[in-house]
């Protein structure tokens, strides 16, 4: 498992407050695979708290991906949907988890609010 990976699964219990504010709670595992070898992380979600163990036990959803593309979604090279869409990844169970779960990954690199680029252009108008 890469050393982007790791942090990112370290850095959930202290994100999640920002991250989690919706009242969904549930666990979702993440099994990432290379070559024939599978890593499972599984992530308890709940109101402002997320805790990760390396646990392959049962979860109300299941997210199976490369190692590799799961990489490129921490570092924001990728989306989680569009990766599930393209079947570069596939998921079954609790859809909301899935959704909630998405928000820790980073946005593309030069992605802007787009109230921040209204805001500019209103500006620049006057």
């Amino acid at each position: 498992m890469t050393e982007v990976t790791e942090s990112f699964f370290a850095s959930l219990p202290a994100r999640a407050p920002a991250v989690l504010r919706s009242p969904v709670s549930g666990t979702i595992r993440i099994d990432l695979s290379t070559g024939a070898r599978t890593d499972h992380w599984r992530v308890e979600l709940a109101p402002g708290q997320a805790r990760v163990s390396r646990s392959p036990e049962p979860a109300d959803a299941i997210w199976y991906s490369s190692a590799d593309l799961f990489e490129r979604l921490v570092t924001g090279r990728t989306q989680g949907i569009a990766a599930v869409l393209r079947n570069e990844s596939t998921f079954s169970g609790d859809l909301t988890l899935f959704l909630l779960f998405r928000h820790f990954f980073p946005d593309p690199p030069g992605t802007r609010d787009p109230r921040e680029v209204a805001r500019e252009q209103a500006g620049r108008s006057r």
